[in-house]
């Protein structure tokens, strides 16, 4: 599993140019089952990504084609790490 934190280079206003592309590639990535959750940082300055079900490499290539980062609206951190305890209604994801 992976936490990919995203710090926005820009001003806002360049972010929210972006953010119907940036919102429509997440939600192709929630239909193939690669993303638990997603949303904005307080205060607004980037985001943050919940992803599984995919490897370190194949994270960086769907990374590469985020419409944040074609448009350097965003750097990313990548954390990755293995739940071992969840709350009862999480428990699938504890490998």
């Amino acid at each position: 599993m992976f936490i990919v934190s995203l710090t926005y280079l820009c001003d806002l206003a360049k972010v929210d140019a972006h953010l119907v592309a940036h919102r429509q590639y997440l939600d192709d990535l929630y239909a193939q089952g690669k993303l638990l959750l997603s949303g904005g940082k307080k205060p607004r300055d980037g985001g943050i990504i919940l992803a599984h079900n995919v490897t370190r490499e194949e994270l960086n290539e769907l990374l590469t084609q985020d419409p944040f980062y074609q448009q350097g609206v965003a750097r990313y951190e990548v954390t990755e790490f293995t739940p071992r305890q969840t709350a009862e209604n999480m428990a699938f994801l504890v490998n």
